[in-house]
């Protein structure tokens, strides 16, 4: 069973497509002394200010952060940090169109330049929102280079409820499965399902 923790809530981002509330507030929990994983559930960690600070006083434990990295505010020490104090499945998210592939390039050269190997990152994808289906499949195609898993989120509440407003019901479905598939392959090496 994970243990649960908060450092931060809200985000300055303002995204669109995002409910997270714009001020920041900050909290100090207190950090379980177990071998058992910590999640740790800010929207962005590392927008509080004291970020840096926290990583460098918590103890060495196995942690998550459950909603990712701002890339906008990872650094090499950052990145580092994150890697000597055990942190794990990193996640960070590329909501906006495809020409962003060199910043992303550098968050995912970052992380390797720390230590993590390229299958234990993933990025976010949005998908049915205002980044066309192409572009997401543009982004994907790239994962494969990389060998990093993504993590494909409908903006509009999930896909259970999903509405067909930016994109088809046949492509939300579509990339639903590619990314099913993408994983596996990133996984295994192989497409375990195939007959």
């Amino acid at each position: 069973m994970a243990h649960k923790i908060q450092f931060t809530s809200g985000c300055p981002n303002s995204c669109s497509y995002c409910y997270e509330p714009k001020e920041i507030k900050t909290f100090n929990p207190e950090i379980p002394e177990t071998k058992e994983l910590i999640q740790i559930l800010d929207m962005n960690f590392l927008a509080n200010p004291q970020a840096k600070d926290i990583l460098k006083r918590i103890p060495k434990r196995k942690y998550e952060l459950v909603c990712g990295i701002d890339y906008r505010r990872l650094d090499q020490e950052t990145a580092d940090l994150l890697k000597k104090k055990g942190f794990i499945k990193i996640r960070w998210a590329w909501d906006f169109q495809f020409g962003q592939q060199r910043i992303h390039q550098k968050t995912w050269r970052k992380f390797i330049k720390a230590g993590y190997t390229p299958n234990s990152l993933s990025i976010f994808i949005l998908v049915n929102w205002k980044i066309p289906y192409r572009d997401c499949c543009k982004k994907l195609d790239l994962m494969k280079v990389w060998n990093v898993k993504i993590n494909d989120c409908c903006w509009d509440g999930g896909y259970k409820i999903a509405k067909p407003i930016y994109w088809s019901p046949d492509q939300i479905k579509k990339f639903r499965h590619k990314c099913r598939k993408h994983n596996q392959m990133v996984l295994f090496r192989i497409d375990p399902e195939f007959k």
